[in-house]
């Protein structure tokens, strides 16, 4: 199947919820309609995306972006499963996510669809970084795989296998992994066998493990937050940027 960039674009629904002003952004890829979440501090700021877990684009990441917006950037939160689809339920979130894994064309062209909608938005996709939390951080490194142009590229306790077939060899831009040492869900043997690809494939990277932080150790609020390593994490990801992108 042929996917398709964004082809008509909706702001929708205006927020102030969490200090500076966002909105909702309807958009299509393929003929399907995606929302996801704009807010910019400023013309011309630099650009992150973040690419949200297996939940959907939810109050996480808006809440994200807002703290990103607050030092400056612009921010785009991608939707990677449908305007509407935020599902609550394990199997219905094995199942979405189990789609994409199986059509990495389709994931990419999502990723793409969303960059085109952050152009459209006025976003600089020329001085970008992309991030993602766990499912979003596979995403993330499906995108440097495909050779996207952009700047650099950050998971927190993301996937971090590599699909059978493909490589490294096309990325572009450095990447940042940012890993609990306490994931049973992604194991510290994935963790080194990504470390040496890139270190075979010549890819700028920088991968960290936080001692005793399970798997979603960022979410505010679950069991599994980890307080001390949330904040490293973040304070290294401010920093990745800082480097990377223009002001």
């Amino acid at each position: 199947m042929r996917y398709l960039i964004p082809i008509f674009m909706i702001l929708t629904v205006s927020t102030a919820a969490f200090g500076a002003t966002g909105a909702a952004v309807t958009y299509q890829v393929d003929g399907k309609s995606y929302e996801g979440y704009y807010v910019s501090p400023a013309n011309q700021a630099p650009l992150v995306v973040l690419i949200h877990d297996w939940d959907g684009l939810t109050d996480y990441e808006i809440k994200r972006a807002h703290m990103l917006a607050e030092l400056g950037y612009a921010v785009f939160a991608a939707d990677l499963f449908g305007a509407g689809v935020r599902p609550t339920e394990v199997k219905d979130k094995r199942q979405h996510t189990g789609e994409l894994y199986k059509d990495r064309k389709k994931m990419r062209a999502l990723m793409n669809g969303a960059l085109a909608t952050a152009k459209a938005q006025g976003a600089r996709v020329d001085n970008a970084v992309v991030a993602g939390y766990c499912f979003g951080g596979a995403a993330v490194l499906e995108w440097a795989r495909s050779g996207a142009d952009l700047k650099g590229f950050a998971t927190f306790h993301g996937g971090l296998k590599t699909p059978e077939g493909q490589d490294y060899a096309k990325t572009r831009g450095e990447i940042l992994i940012m890993h609990g040492t306490a994931d049973t869900a992604i194991t510290m043997d994935q963790f080194a066998a990504l470390a040496q690809e890139l270190e075979a494939a010549g890819i700028p990277h920088e991968m960290i493990s936080y001692g005793g932080a399970p798997h979603a150790f960022t979410v505010f609020g679950e069991e599994r937050y980890r307080e001390t390593a949330d904040k490293k994490s973040w304070k290294r990801f401010q920093e990745f940027l800082a480097v990377k992108l223009k002001n």
